[in-house]
């Protein structure tokens, strides 16, 4: 199971909520099934909606 408090520990380099999103459809294309948002992003441009945007972004809902 693919946590979000995992890829943002393995991903320092991530400075924002737009750079995380990419990073989560990566991993999400190379198999991981099942996404679990454990805590919220630490980024000043995290919107309000941020946890179905990570949920849509992973599910591939966004392109």
């Amino acid at each position: 199971m693919l946590k979000l408090s995992d890829i943002l520990v393995s991903n320092k380099e991530l400075e924002s909520f737009e750079e995380l999103i990419p990073a989560i459809q990566e991993i999400a294309r190379h198999g991981e099934r099942f996404f679990r948002i454990d805590v919220k992003p630490p980024f000043s441009d995290t919107p309000d909606d941020w946890e179905d945007r990570l949920e849509a972004a992973f599910s591939g809902l966004v392109r």
